[in-house]
């Protein structure tokens, strides 16, 4: 059966609202909006954009799922090496994601918070995600390492991660060049 009525229309509310957040956090940053701007952009005073969300830190989670969601959606019709650069290069061109992601994986280290889930999750699908990119490429004989793929998923992922803190902190840091780094190191070990 169909949905209708106001669920539908209050979804879609919803929707639009993240859409919006996203929107504004990638061009003017985390820190310096507010979201009484998301709200404007939507049409809704600060209550009525909040009535969708359960907190401030519910609405900054979802925008985070839904960023995930999209960079996701990207890599599954591209699973190159490539593919990982566009997501870090799209990084480099929306700090503000940048800075939300780093500030909220931070706070999700509190089991209480609301983007602790959202992390819980989204780690264990992206590590196995990874790591089946990772043994591909072993399988081919295009990679080779003494790590097992899962493990080598982890150190990849932790790379990503912590180069985009570094970058937050100094905007001449090459977000690319350590993942580069790391797949010439194994590859060459492949040729070798």
């Amino acid at each position: 059966m169909a949905k209708r009525g106001p669920y539908v229309k209050g979804e879609a509310k919803r929707t639009e609202i993240l859409q919006a957040a996203l929107e504004i956090f990638a061009t003017e940053g985390y820190r310096g909006t507010s979201l009484r701007k998301v709200a404007a952009k939507c049409s809704l005073s600060l209550p009525g954009l909040m009535h969708y969300f359960s907190s401030k830190e519910d609405l900054l989670t979802q925008v985070l799922r839904m960023r995930d969601e999209t960079a996701r959606a990207r890599q599954d019709e591209r699973s190159s090496p490539e593919s990982y650069r566009e997501i870090i290069r799209e990084g480099m061109k929306t700090p503000g994601l940048v800075e939300l992601f780093v500030s909220m994986a931070a706070a999700a280290g509190d089991p209480a918070h609301p983007a602790h889930a959202h992390f819980a999750e989204r780690y264990p699908v992206l590590r196995e995600r990874v790591a089946g990119f990772v043994q591909a490429r072993m399988d081919e004989g295009r990679m080779t390492t003494e790590i097992p793929a899962e493990r080598l998923a982890v150190l990849l992922i932790a790379v990503a991660d912590g180069i985009q803190l570094q970058w937050l902190i100094d905007r001449t840091t090459d977000m690319e060049q350590p993942i580069d780094d790391i797949m010439r190191l194994l590859t060459r070990d492949a040729e070798g």
